[in-house]
């Protein structure tokens, strides 16, 4: 069932299913909830409670915010955290990557883990050798950018099917489907385009701040760096030591809590129980 958070003017959508401790799941720009159905249900079935929001600006949640920052995603989350009595683990793909780094460094009493997927977090730079060489990193890379400058619906559909490499999950037609619905509606091509713009400066600046364990999580077929592996290594050397973790999923894109939600709960789930034991 679908329920509302006021804050800063705007409503965020969210649902909680499952007893447990709390895992909060933040999708990554361009996207809603539903990318974590499968992934959620498997987390609820392991014992934890499960919430699942649409990031500000997408899905049933609401436009016309100031700003569609990392930062300002990370204080929705925690936001949410306080008015579902936290603390919780934030689950954050993509842009929410970054924010879920955020939100760690800002308030530790609230955040006890996060678990970053084929995280935005370290700024950017473009490997314009990779560029030549590699087809799958230069097609991603020529598609995120044309979302953002365009600003097209349909940019961003051929994006997605290119961020999935191999087999479709179930439903993923219909999700996609979903989304690009979603983004039909006034002002949701432009909350896509002005977080595509948004450098992570804010998420990299503050990963020496975390304090909590974290996991990162990278598909080795993730069209958006030329290295995956690299670029998941950089994110756990930027934390404080120790802190951090890698796990690779293989075959996955840039997807990977929807295209292998199984591989991808079982590392969260093992992760969070390592996790409770330190």
């Amino acid at each position: 069932m679908t329920e509302f958070l006021s804050i800063d003017g705007g409503r965020l959508a969210y649902e909680v299913t499952g007893e447990g401790p709390l895992v909060v799941l933040a999708h990554g720009m361009g996207d809603n909830r539903a990318a974590y159905r499968e992934t959620a249900a498997l987390l609820v079935a392991a014992g934890y409670r499960v919430a699942s929001t649409d990031l500000r600006g997408h899905g049933e949640s609401s436009t016309g915010w100031a700003s569609y920052t990392r930062t300002d995603v990370a204080g929705d989350l925690l936001a949410l955290i306080r008015h579902l009595g936290g603390p919780a683990v934030i689950v954050g793909h993509s842009f929410s990557g970054g924010a879920a780094t955020i939100a760690a460094a800002q308030e530790p009493g609230l955040v006890d883990a996060i678990v970053e997927i084929s995280p935005f977090t370290k700024a950017q730079k473009i490997d314009f050798g990779a560029l030549a060489s590699n087809a799958r990193y230069r097609k991603g890379m020529l598609l995120l950018l044309g979302t953002g400058i365009l600003r097209s619906r349909g940019v961003w559909k051929r994006y997605l099917e290119h961020a999935y490499p191999g087999a479709r999950p179930a439903g993923h037609a219909a999700h996609v489907a979903a989304v690009d619905a979603d983004l039909g509606r006034p002002g949701r091509i432009g909350v896509v385009a002005a977080m595509g713009m948004s450098a992570p400066t804010d998420a990299g600046a503050r990963l020496g701040d975390v304090r909590c364990p974290a996991l990162i999580v990278e598909g080795t077929l993730d069209c958006d760096w030329a290295d995956p592996a690299a670029e998941g290594a950089a994110i756990v050397a930027g934390l404080p030591a120790g802190r951090g973790s890698l796990v690779m999923i293989e075959g996955a894109g840039h997807y990977a809590h929807a295209q292998f939600p199984a591989e991808t709960a079982a590392a969260i789930v093992s992760f969070l129980k390592q996790a409770a034991r330190a």
